[in-house]
């Protein structure tokens, strides 16, 4: 138990010093797609792309946070209705 401080602490630093680059998985699959096969074509393009990457990012945060806050209130929910069974 003493370690697990320092073992969080590894986890969290190794990915940024790995010196992968911060690509999602969209582009890594794009990558991978275009090394199989140069002349792919997409079957179709995207109806609408963020101006800029900070608003792709704030997109993808705001999205993680609506999902987190609800599987944090189902939790909550039944976890006070369990606890208001055993009362």
């Amino acid at each position: 138990m003493r370690f697990l401080p320092l073992l969080i602490l590894l986890l969290l630093i190794t990915p940024v010093l790995a010196d992968e680059g911060w690509s999602g998985a969209d582009e890594k699959a794009e990558e991978a797609i275009s090394e199989i096969k140069p002349d792919y074509t997409p079957w179709f393009e995207p109806i609408w792309e963020p101006p800029s990457g900070e608003i792709e990012s704030l997109l993808f945060s705001v999205q993680a946070a609506i999902g987190a806050l609800i599987i944090g209130y189902i939790l909550g929910y039944y976890r006070g209705k369990q606890h208001a069974q055993n009362s």
